[in-house]
């Protein structure tokens, strides 16, 4: 079912050490991830050349899913077949996920005004980074009128509907749109070399992903068990983003926020923190499912949601390499991707008012300082960890001076 066409020789463990490095370095979000990994395995340590890098890097970003997880997913897969592709996950994602589950266990115990001046610091960071996010995505996936248009309409969708439903429709809308008016513009992607994956084990994994997305919540209704809950929810907003990392806020803000497992104050300061560390964004679940388990079952609450979290992308992922050959040619899809993709904009754009905008901008100064840390991350470059930790300083100084 699987067989190498680029190096050979390669072993889990030396896959696991790779990639635990870029675990523990990789700062900046999934495109900064993808410039790691290409330093790292493409120039360094020569497991596959640039051409191959860049058709999987293609193929991630048309596929739901965290895009660099992906391709880390991938990278792993092909060097060193199925416990491979599993090292090179783990290694990843567990060391942001680990520093998350304990920034969820240490944030319940924070109390006075410093601790909470700093937690009101983190909600500030959500800001200037949705915002950048919504500034970037803008630009580059919604570069005309017909997907300006597009993202509006999502926007205000989401706006009136809100919740999964006002999400989830927002994105097939704006699918439905794109084979409309995002028509001939498309471009014949490359075929991905070095796998060999049978279309019986594609389908098979589109399969499962179709079963779990339409069983799960089936299941959950019938055992009535917060553990299914979970997997439920954090499986269906993995299986929805469309276009980077940061749409899953929404997805997530709707699923636990609305069924009162994490207040939204404790929501937003969790994902301003989760730009402090390096790894995927996708690892904020790991955060979640901690701070919102019940009966102190933290870790198990913590793996649950970040399993579910990455699984789809994963499915999908395999599913897609059999057939991205034929795919790749198919216009209409290409547009209805372009299409999907101006909906999430517009859907990051919701969500950057309400819950990040409204939970953390009270006062001109927090206005002020946030706008501080996005001019940062905008104009001059700063590294987000960098932004993290001065609007969690001037969030602890504002706690003391109100004290």
């Amino acid at each position: 079912m699987f067989n190498h066409d680029g190096p050979k020789g390669g072993s889990p463990a030396e896959v696991f050490w790779a990639f635990l490095k870029l675990g523990l370095t990789s700062f900046g979000g999934p495109i900064a991830h993808l410039g790691y990994f290409r330093d790292e395995l493409v120039v360094r340590r020569r497991w596959l050349d640039e051409q191959s890098y860049g058709d999987l890097v293609a193929l991630c970003q048309f596929l739901p899913g965290p895009a660099s997880s992906q391709v880390g997913f991938a990278l792993g897969l092909r060097r060193a077949g199925w416990v491979g592709a599993l090292a090179a996950w783990a290694a990843f994602t567990l060391p942001s996920a680990i520093l998350l589950v304990v920034f969820a266990a240490s944030a319940a115990a924070l109390d006075g005004a410093i601790a909470q001046g700093v937690l009101h610091g983190l909600k500030l960071v959500a800001v200037a980074v949705v915002a950048q996010a919504v500034w970037g995505m803008s630009r580059s996936l919604t570069p005309d009128k017909p997907r300006a248009a597009i993202a509006l309409l999502a926007l205000l969708m989401v706006s009136v509907l809100g919740g999964a439903l006002g999400q989830v429709g927002a994105i097939l809308l704006g699918a439905l749109a794109g084979l409309v008016l995002c028509k001939g513009e498309g471009k014949e992607g490359a075929a991905i070399a070095g796998f060999s994956l049978s279309r019986r084990a594609g389908l098979a994994a589109l399969a499962l992903f179709g079963g779990l997305l339409v069983g799960l919540p089936a299941l959950a209704g019938v055992t009535q068990s917060h553990g299914v809950d979970l997997l439920d929810a954090f499986y269906r907003a993995g299986s929805l983003v469309f276009g980077g990392g940061h749409v899953v806020l929404p997805l997530l803000e709707s699923e636990v926020v609305r069924r009162g497992w994490v207040t939204q104050d404790s929501f937003v300061a969790g994902y301003g923190a989760t730009q402090a560390v390096p790894g995927p964004l996708f690892t904020f679940a790991a955060y979640l499912g901690a701070a919102g388990a019940p009966g102190g079952s933290d870790l198990a609450g913590a793996a649950l949601a970040l399993l579910a979290i990455f699984l789809p992308g994963m499915l999908v992922l395999v599913g897609a390499l059999p057939f991205w050959d034929m795919l790749r040619r198919e216009l209409w899809a290409q547009a209805g991707m372009r299409g999907a993709n101006a909906a999430v904009v517009g859907i990051l754009a919701a969500a950057l008012y309400d819950p990040v905008w409204t939970s953390a901008v009270i006062t001109p100064l927090d206005f002020a300082l946030a706008a501080g840390g996005f001019l940062a991350l905008v104009l001059w470059k700063a590294p987000p960890w960098m932004v993290v930790v001065g609007l969690a300083v001037a969030g602890g100084l504002m706690g003391v001076l109100a004290g």
